[in-house]
């Protein structure tokens, strides 16, 4: 096996696949919890699952499906994407995001709803857009997309009782929707550019990408190093995060999702997973 931990970022050094997958094993086996995992290079074809169709609740990876379920509707014309929505007090509940904080009676774009779902992880923001396109729907995106491991059931910091079940989905089934997205497969190739444009706007990045470099050069206008378009779920010792990284030219599509561990030991382990995806992207 081949370590690469303590591999600085941005020396050049070439990591080919396998050696990536050795990696990522040797952090999982150490770091303990369970684990479902799928790595593919967009390019190359090469690919790895572990536990890949495992199911987890899903917390809030499960806004990317809403979010499919919303540009579809807007795309069969039952709304604009520039039509708004009025932010009501019984909308407004807790955990992620600033609508919570904001006045309610104000007036946002169904796109601006959208986006602080998306990189603020705003669970106000996902249950306005639940009840904009119903539950049914999101439940028949899901199953039109084939994530025949995904459910979906309840709104997000609202669990009713008694509860009929739970929002839960795989490394694999998440895998599949953002391959999906990235080969232009939901919807139409504008509304999938405009979603990955969203996730490339991620504000938490505490996990996978949280050592990486400054993506902006120093050239105003220069392009961006690194770009990643993805989504992270985070409750009580259960953490994800999954996306696509763009980088050199290329594209790596990660999924990530582990139980069992605390905040700090899940964050130091995807870490060094995210350091050595880097490195492989270098190449």
């Amino acid at each position: 096996m081949v370590h690469y931990e303590h591999v600085e970022l941005g020396k050049g050094v070439e990591i080919m696949f396998s050696q990536l997958v050795d990696q990522v094993k040797q952090q999982i086996e150490s770091a303990g919890g369970e684990w479902g995992v799928v790595l593919e290079d967009l390019q190359t074809g090469e690919e790895y699952r572990w536990n890949a169709e495992e199911r987890f609740y899903a917390a809030s990876v499960i806004k990317l499906h809403i979010m499919v379920a919303v540009f579809g509707a807007a795309n069969e014309g039952k709304f604009n994407l520039s039509d708004t929505l009025v932010l009501r007090r019984e909308d407004i509940t807790t955990g992620a995001g600033v609508l919570q904080h904001m006045t309610p009676g104000t007036r946002l774009s169904i796109y601006d709803v959208i986006t602080l779902m998306i990189i603020q992880s705003d669970n106000t923001a996902t249950n306005m857009l639940i009840d904009l396109v119903g539950k049914k729907r999101i439940r028949d995106v899901i199953k039109e997309l084939e994530l025949n491991n995904t459910t979906f059931y309840n709104k997000l910091q609202v669990v009713p009782y008694p509860l009929k079940g739970s929002n839960q989905t795989t490394a694999g089934d998440t895998a599949l929707l953002l391959k999906r997205l990235v080969t232009q497969k939901v919807i139409s190739w504008h509304a999938c550019e405009q979603m990955i444009d969203i996730m490339k706007k991620q504000q938490l990045n505490d996990f996978l990408p949280s050592n990486y470099p400054d993506p902006d050069g120093e050239i105003t206008g220069s392009p961006k190093s690194w770009e990643f378009a993805h989504k992270t779920g985070m409750v009580t010792r259960i953490h994800h995060d999954a996306g696509v990284l763009y980088r050199n030219g290329r594209a790596l599509l990660v999924s990530f999702f582990s139980r069992g561990l605390e905040t700090k030991e899940a964050r130091e382990a995807m870490s060094h997973i995210g350091q050595a995806i880097y490195e492989y992207m270098e190449r």
